[in-house]
């Protein structure tokens, strides 16, 4: 699957683990939507799936990649500690400048 490169450098760090590279694929300004919570800004951002990695041990398998107007989809098997694991989650990234801006989450 051709992916944008910062939606590549993305799995490949949040398979890796490595909070620090995952939250240097976002802008300094981005903001994460996820579990009903926002993190705002790069720091926050680090400390978040730091957090998640620590509680989930979750790896993604990209499934699908759809680019629209104003989003990125990817669509991913999720597989990590927690009920229902493997599940198909859907990335919402806004990309600006090779860098993400938002995410938000889905399932």
């Amino acid at each position: 699957m051709n992916l944008p490169k910062v939606v590549a450098d993305l799995v490949e760090t949040q398979n890796n683990f490595d909070s620090v590279a995952y939250a240097n694929c976002f802008s300094e300004t981005a903001v994460v939507f996820d579990e009903g919570k926002t993190h705002n800004g790069k720091k926050e951002i680090e400390r978040w799936i730091a957090d998640s990695n620590e509680r989930y041990k979750a790896t993604i398998k990209p499934v699908g990649f759809e680019e629209k107007e104003t989003e990125s989809l990817l669509m991913a098997e999720t597989s990590g500690n927690f009920e229902g694991s493997p599940i198909v989650l859907t990335y919402h990234l806004e990309i600006v400048d090779e860098l993400i801006q938002s995410l938000k989450v889905t399932g």
